[in-house]
């Protein structure tokens, strides 16, 4: 499964975009749209992590920008009655934790606000989803004493985890690599973290 992918911004599209990496292969991949909105220039480097979906007649890549939304995302998927498709409209609508807190004050109605979901859709999904939200918690990786409130520290060691590093020791390199530059973005982080544990610093 493809789980993570950084490459250059090569066009836009209506839900998807095209993200070549450094090694000249293309990747078609679809987003929430307020991710696509937020996208740099063309030709300006992103990185997304990914969820592969495999079906008869397509495989398919879609893009979130952080762990939690993308672990939310599988967890829609799961619900029966919910493709694809449908979990990317509801998380371009809520964000993870507004999909939380929809289900904690039991508003059934605020899922009609998904384009494609009526009252008798989203009170069926609204029971499996409250269900599975209860069931997965955050869907997101704890913070591992990097600091409550620190998502880039947070992705950066899902990022790494995703490349197959054992998750203490991407945080405790994520953490290093951080005390040194407080101010990286996820994706300096990564290059950072990624040059650290080459040299064997990890």
């Amino acid at each position: 499964m493809i789980a993570y992918i950084e490459g250059r911004l090569a066009e836009i599209m209506e839900d998807a975009c095209l993200l070549v990496t450094a090694g000249g292969v293309g990747y078609e991949v679809a987003m929430p749209g307020h991710f696509l909105s937020r996208l740099p220039g063309r030709g300006e480097q992103v990185f997304c992590y990914t969820v592969t979906v495999v079906r008869e007649d397509a495989l398919e890549l879609y893009g979130f920008a952080t762990w939690d939304e993308r672990q939310t995302f599988i967890t829609l998927t799961s619900i029966s009655r919910i493709g694809a498709k449908t979990a990317l409209s509801i998380l371009t609508v809520f964000r993870p934790d507004e999909l939380r807190e929809l289900v904690a004050g039991d508003d059934v109605a605020a899922l009609t606000r998904v384009p494609g979901i009526g009252k008798k859709t989203a009170q069926q999904l609204f029971l499996e989803l409250k269900y599975k939200l209860k069931m997965d918690g955050s869907a997101g990786l704890p913070s591992m004493a990097l600091g409550a409130g620190n998502s880039v520290a947070v992705d950066g060691v899902a990022g790494l985890v995703n490349l197959g590093y054992a998750e203490d020791e991407a945080a405790r390199v994520v953490k290093d690599v951080l005390k040194d530059e407080p101010d990286l973005d996820v994706s300096g982080l990564l290059r950072a973290a990624l040059k650290a544990l080459g040299k064997g610093r990890a």
